[in-house]
């Protein structure tokens, strides 16, 4: 007879792809032992750059029993955002593919609490929480845990079925589950990430300098992009997807089915003196429910104006 474990693990699997997840994977919730001295190697060195919140909430990074009491599994998942057209190859200005559609922490976010609310009537009271990209949590680490990938040069997950072009989001609960377990590193010797890095933000195998990355410079930087990389960024305005264009395993990439990932007509249509020319009034219609949003027309301005 089939055990509860592995009734409500096949549950949680069944949920999952029927609401769109391109794959699920599930960890026991427990220290990362490994990624302590990882994290803090990271952090002293500086890697981080201007990104302080990095530093905060260090032991609940590496602990989700401090993110949910009595938490027992930590399920992965993953979303597909690879776009059927990319809008970089038209040698345009160039935003990153997973800010195409509609901002991904809303879409994914809705799709988790439908899960999680699903399981909690499917087997009764669960305490647990949704995290996409949107709280101290190790996602990376946790969907290697998980089984569903491995950790590439370029310090993304990569999956042998699909590469790297998607979303990672975690339920963190108090429920025992089946545990997956780890897959192989499939990187072998390539090393084409951290090849192609203009700003060479890749200092050595799976080890990112933030400080240094493209969509670093572009997003979460809130000063004055330094000199010493202009003439860098290869047109990329609002993220870099390069170290994954690159990727061998994206090969693999299918696109997704994602209606409100869709790029509207709108921005299609942009052309390179429409991005240079951007209005306040045209930003706000383009980019309302974007990722884009993030950096304010004028932080949208500053990284264009850069490139000159």
């Amino acid at each position: 007879m089939e055990s509860t474990i592995q009734k409500n693990s096949q549950l949680v699997r069944s949920h999952a792809a029927r609401l769109g997840f391109s794959f699920c994977g599930i960890a026991q919730a427990e220290f990362l032992e490994d990624e302590a001295p990882k994290l803090e190697a990271w952090l002293n060195k500086g890697y981080h750059g201007k990104m302080s919140y990095l530093e905060n909430y260090f032991d609940k990074r590496l602990d989700p029993r401090l993110l949910v009491p009595g938490a027992k599994s930590v399920i992965t998942l993953g979303y597909n955002y690879f776009p059927a057209q990319d809008l970089a190859s038209n040698g345009n200005l160039k935003i990153a593919k997973y800010a195409y559609g509609e901002d991904y922490h809303f879409v994914v976010k809705d799709k988790l609490k439908e899960l999680l609310a699903v399981l909690q009537s499917s087997i009764g009271a669960i305490e647990g929480r949704a995290f996409v990209d949107s709280a101290p949590v190790m996602e990376r680490a946790w969907a290697q845990r998980a089984g569903t990938g491995w950790i590439g040069k370029n310090s993304l997950l990569l999956n042998k079925q699909m590469g790297s072009f998607f979303f990672l989001a975690e339920l963190i609960v108090d429920l025992d589950l089946a545990y997956d377990t780890p897959v192989k590193d499939y990187c072998g010797t390539c090393t084409a990430c951290m090849d192609a890095c203009p700003t060479d933000a890749i200092p050595e195998p799976y080890v990112v300098d933030g400080s240094k990355c493209i969509s670093y410079f572009t997003i979460e930087l809130k000063e004055a992009i330094p000199n010493d990389v202009k003439g860098k960024f290869e047109n990329w305005i609002f993220g870099c997807d390069i170290c994954q264009d690159v990727c061998p395993w994206n090969r693999f990439s299918k696109p997704h089915q994602e209606k409100r990932f869709e790029p509207s007509e709108d921005l299609k249509k942009l052309s390179e003196s429409d991005w240079k020319e951007i209005t306040e009034e045209i930003f706000q219609q383009v980019f309302k429910k974007s990722a884009v949003k993030r950096t304010k027309l004028d932080g949208l301005q500053r990284n264009i104006s850069f490139l000159k």
